[in-house]
């Protein structure tokens, strides 16, 4: 039985934005898409994607005001959100990071930069996974499943 495929959640105001991503991530994963901010939240409120990209620049509710909603969420703060953004736009990336982003990719969008940053980000997330269930284990006494845990973990995350 194989797992399911990990979500991604595109969010962007312009359809063939949306379309290049899927082009690009729906070979590899299943992808949600959302036109707005607005409708992003609305997704969200149904269920977690595992990683989210987020345009910066759309109308309503712009990318960080998304990103610093999502990132106050408790239910869905773990989920990682890379912004989507134009070259001018990059030059400050501090305000993404302050609003919670893990990470950017610059428009145009490159294939292989999408595919190496999404994957990074899951691998990420579920290497933080991995020891805080270790962490677990260690707190009522198993060490001997956390030691197993943590060597599967660092196993799985080199290259």
């Amino acid at each position: 039985m194989t797992a399911a495929p990990q979500t991604v959640l595109v969010v962007d105001d312009t359809p063939e934005n949306l379309d290049l991503m899927k082009a690009i991530l729906a070979p590899h994963y299943k992808v949600k898409v959302a036109i707005s901010g607005e409708a992003a939240l609305k997704l969200l409120a149904a269920s977690a994607p595992d990683i989210i990209l987020l345009d910066v620049m759309m109308p309503g509710l712009d990318g960080y005001e998304v990103c610093r909603r999502i990132k106050a969420d408790p239910a869905r703060r773990h989920v990682p959100v890379v912004l989507v953004t134009a070259i001018a736009e990059a030059m400050d990336d501090g305000k993404g990071f302050a609003a919670g982003a893990c990470d950017y990719i610059t428009k145009p969008v490159s294939g292989p930069v999408v595919l190496t940053r999404v994957r990074t980000h899951l691998a990420y997330r579920g290497l933080l996974a991995d020891v805080a269930t270790a962490v677990e284990l260690l707190s009522v006494g198993d060490t001997a499943t956390a030691a197993d845990t943590l060597a599967a973990a660092i196993e799985g995350a080199l290259p």
